[in-house]
Formats: structure tokens, sequence, C-alpha cells
């Protein structure tokens, strides 16, 4: 968090904010793995950032009369119409809880969804949209991890970790936390069998003294697994989770792999990124469908070209081999108008970069 403190842009000033009590300096947007009153709470009053993620434990559903349709604006400008309510809800306990905005969305299965926020000074919509939009956080990574090997291993280098300022799984909390585990399937396990062991109205004495004996049996041993589970229970509720790592014990010990290089390929794979969408946006206009941009940009820069330096002219001639159809043809051509009007240079020299298609220029989409 002091980073984003830190780096994230356009943050309002103290006196802004001191203005403005509902305004907040940024808003963080999570799945409900993030879900945290004492973290919403200490965010909002320490920092003045704010939080969407969904409920973690909403209650009772709400009358169908509450929601109307509203029509939501996407990040990217398309509207979609959603029927939403939204109230006010305590999350958390009386000490560290608080007051958030809860809003539903309900579909037409009569399912609802419901989101929390602490953002106070936007309308229900317009949180719901930051949050139902979340999902391209997902297929950003996706991306990344398909065409940039984002998750790559480009590091085999290691460094320590530094002291106190981080904090790592408490060994002792882990191996007591698989014991809770283990003792509740355990248990779970030995009462269904309990439950399955019935006898039959005619059973013979016999049979009635081995039941009661397997009953017992099974009953002794529940219970025994139930003294340990609870002795697990408090003795988990007494050691910390998170220690720091000095505090590890030695043979727990493990080094990191050093963060530099991977910092940096990182940031050239997100350069790269961006670059690939500020044309993929260009090219859009161009295709009958959208969604074939990025593509059509990466086959662009798998494509052969040939390379004619002109020396006496200061220029790069860069000619590009024909693409798949005419379609697409025409819409590199539409790119390619864009960087030459750019005027760029090959790095490292004054030599003026000219882009040209190996086709016949179309003036026109093709006819179907």
């Amino acid at each position: 968090m002091p980073q984003l403190l830190k780096d994230v842009p356009k943050q309002p000033s103290d006196q802004q904010l001191e203005a403005e009590p509902l305004r907040s300096r940024f808003v963080i947007i999570f799945d409900r793995e993030g879900y945290s009153p004492v973290f919403f709470k200490e965010m909002w009053q320490k920092h003045r950032i704010s939080c969407i993620t969904y409920h973690k434990h909403p209650k009772e559903l709400w009358p169908e009369t509450w929601f109307t349709q509203e029509r939501v604006v996407m990040p990217r400008g398309e509207t979609v119409t959603m029927p939403l309510a939204e109230m006010g809800s305590w999350i958390g306990d009386q000490k560290n809880g608080l007051w958030v905005r809860e809003i539903r969305k309900r579909n037409e299965s009569g399912h609802q969804t419901s989101l929390i926020s602490t953002v106070f000074n936007q309308e229900g919509r317009e949180v719901a949209a930051c949050l139902f939009s979340r999902w391209s956080q997902e297929n950003f990574f996706r991306y990344m991890m398909e065409h940039y090997a984002i998750d790559a291993l480009c590091e085999y280098g290691t460094e320590s970790l530094s002291g106190t300022i981080q904090k790592v799984v408490n060994p002792a909390w882990r191996h007591l936390d698989q014991q809770r585990g283990s003792l509740k399937s355990k248990i779970i396990y030995r009462q269904a069998r309990f439950a399955e062991l019935t006898l039959h109205p005619e059973a013979k004495d016999k049979d009635i003294a081995q039941w009661e004996a397997q009953k017992s049996a099974l009953r002794e041993d529940i219970e025994h697994l139930e003294h340990e589970f609870l002795h697990i229970k408090n003795c988990l509720s007494t050691t910390p989770k998170h220690i720091p790592w000095d505090e590890l014990p030695e043979k727990d010990k493990f080094q990191r792999l050093a963060p530099s290089r991977k910092h940096l390929m990182d940031t050239i794979k997100l350069v790269a990124y961006r670059a690939e969408t500020a044309m993929a946006e260009i090219v859009r206009d161009k295709l009958s469908h959208p969604d074939e941009a990025r593509a059509l940009v990466r086959e662009l820069f798998q494509s052969s070209a040939d390379l004619t330096p002109d020396e006496a002219a200061n220029t790069l001639h860069v000619r590009i081999h024909t693409l798949a159809s005419p379609r697409t043809n025409l819409a590199a051509q539409h790119l390619l108008d864009h960087l030459n009007a750019a005027e760029f240079t090959y790095p490292g020299t004054t030599m003026k970069l000219i882009y040209t298609l190996a086709v016949p220029q179309q003036t026109s989409l093709p006819g179907p």
C-alpha cells in the first residue's frame, strides 16, 4: 500500500479530502478472497482508500420489488442493463466492523450477486460497473501468460529475505492447521459410519450385541477425536499465523529468487503489451470483428518483412509481406498509415521508418 500511495497518479490533496469527506484517494478492486472488514476499515480511516469486492457473507435474499433496471456504462463505453438494488450494511464484528454500501444484482434465476463498497461519492451503478468488469483483470493475466510468458522463470539467482520486514507463514501454525483438517475429516467419516449402522427390527441377540459393540467403539473413537480436535483448535487460536522471517527455525528458512531481472522483464513485457493495445485500437476500426484486432497485430509482429536502407534519403523501408486475407491487409495498411504519419526513426539512428505492405492498397472493404 505505501507503494500505491506513492505511485497512483491524480490523487487528491489533503485539503481536497478534508473539503470532501466522501472522497477517497483512489479505489482498489479485488475478489472475495481479499474480503476483510478490518482491512476495509483501516484503508478508509487511515489512508482514505476505498475498496470494492464481493460480499463474502451475504444475508437473506432481498425482495424482488427492491430491484430496478439500471443502465450501467462499462469501462470501455458499452452500456448494459442490470437489475440493481442498494442498502447500507454492517460487516464485521462490533469492534472492528464498519458500515458499507451493499449493492446486489439479480439475475433471471433469482440469484443475487452481492458486492460491498466504501466508495461513497459515486452512484451505485458506477460502483457495480467497476466490479462486474473486473473479469478483465483475469483476462489480462491469462493473455500475458499465453502470449508474453509473464509467469515464466527468468531468474535463477537467490537472495536472503530482509529480516523483520518480511512475514511468512508460521510452520507451527501450518502443522496445527494440517492436523485440524485431518482430524475434521476423520470425525466426519466416523460420524457417517455411525449413522449408517442400523439394526433390523427382527435382529437376533447376537446381531444386537455386535451392533452395540460397533456403535460403542465408534462413539468412543468420535469422542476421542473431538477432544483432540478441540485441543488443536485451542492451540491454533494462541499460535500466530505469520511470524517475521528472522524468527523462523533454521531448518525452515529459505531464500527467494532475486527480483531485479524479473522486474525488468515484466516492465519490458508491459510496455510491449501497451504498444500492442494501442495498435489494436487503430486496426479495430477496419475490422468487421473488432475482437480479432489483437490477433491481427500479433500476426503482423510475426510476419516476414524486407528491410531496404536508403542512406542518401536517410530512410529505412520496411516492406511487410501480405497477410492472410484482403480484409486483414486493409486493416494492416490502415495501421501502417498511422505509423508512417508518426515519422518514427529506427532506434539508435536518424533513419526515418517507412512502412509498406506488399499488396495493392485497397480503399474500401471488399464485398461479402
